[in-house]
């Protein structure tokens, strides 16, 4: 017998994760379901005509309701300051599918507020159109796509391609970039570069024009002999170097790409590899060992990267917003 006041063995169980220890970061969910009801009853929800009006813009605003009262709902939902939510509906013939994108910046992810958006739209669409028709169906309530925190991107396989959901920005566009990766290993064929294509991967979708991507050896005089080459025949905004940023003796692409620049009389960008450090230092603490750097040369901006795929993503990620600008500024203009 239990006693009174006291919760039962299975309700003590329940507990909130702790999430105080994950890193904030760029989070978007996007979810989908279906309204199902007869063509004539479709037809009046397309033609705007139902008794109660407009029943798919009132379902956009019920759905962004929705996700923004998730944590409400959902007892172990953990509260999220959403950045954006937005809901969409796409009426066809046999059915109507509702969409709902939210982002946030946060420790969690998105997915359950994108659900309860979609969730709430397809509930308004029924409760506005069941006075005309009483036979209607929800379901195939799904998530289609989650991007953020250490998992990345996730897409739901059958889901492609991705309606009318926002597109990205694209803030480098037209940028000319040329990327080099610095490995012994790579270099001398033992090993395959996987921080090159990473860091081309993430460039090119954001616009920028790769010229090319080259792997050197970590020796100092065949990378400055390299990016001289680079600088004058290719006239890049942007050289993304990874590796070579460490400790060990064969690290030197730091001390190579900071002579380079005082010696064409450019200057270092310090608050660069400060950001690149403090933003990866939330998921690995050893980036605090890191040397990273940034310089201008030439009207250029040299970008030194880590080494390793997910820290040149984490690096790049991290100097988007002041990337684009940067470039600017080094070609000449102002600070507007």
């Amino acid at each position: 017998m239990e006693t009174p006041g006291t919760l039962p063995a299975s309700a003590a169980e329940f507990k909130m994760i702790d999430i105080g220890a994950k890193a904030d970061t760029h989070r978007r969910a996007l979810a989908s379901g279906q309204f199902f009801a007869a063509p004539q009853t479709l037809a009046r929800i397309r033609e705007r005509s139902l008794p109660k009006g407009d029943v798919l813009v009132l379902a956009e605003v019920a759905g962004i309701q929705g996700a923004k009262r998730t944590a409400d709902l959902l007892p172990l939902c953990h509260p999220l300051p959403l950045t954006s939510v937005r809901v969409w509906c796409e009426p066809g013939s046999e059915s109507i599918t509702v969409f709902c994108e939210a982002k946030t910046i946060g420790k969690t992810g998105v997915e359950m507020e994108a659900l309860s958006g979609v969730s709430a739209a397809l509930l308004c669409i029924y409760d506005l159109t069941k006075g005309i028709d009483p036979v209607l169906r929800i379901g195939e309530i799904q998530l289609e796509i989650k991007e953020g925190g250490k998992s990345g991107l996730w897409q739901r396989p059958e889901f492609n391609p991705e309606p009318k959901a926002t597109p990205p920005v694209m803030t480098l566009q037209g940028v000319r970039c040329s990327i080099l990766t610095l490995s012994d290993r790579c270099a001398r064929g033992e090993s395959q570069d996987g921080s090159g294509p990473a860091a081309r991967e993430w460039l090119e979708a954001q616009g920028a024009k790769v010229h090319g991507t080259r792997i050197l050896p970590d020796e100092a005089r065949s990378l400055k002999t390299e990016l001289i080459r680079i600088l004058e025949t290719e006239s890049p905004h942007l050289i993304v170097t990874s590796g070579g940023t460490g400790l060990s003796l064969r690290d030197i692409t730091p001390e190579t790409v900071r002579a380079l620049a005082q010696e064409f009389g450019g200057r270092e960008i310090p608050g660069f590899g400060e950001l690149m450090r403090q933003s990866g230092a939330r998921h690995v603490t050893t980036s605090w060992l890191s040397r990273s750097l940034a310089v201008t040369v030439k009207n250029s901006v040299i970008l030194c990267l880590p080494g390793k795929p997910k820290a040149v993503i984490e690096g790049l990620e991290a100097l988007r917003p002041l990337l684009s600008h940067a470039l600017h500024t080094a070609q000449g203009g102002d600070h507007r």
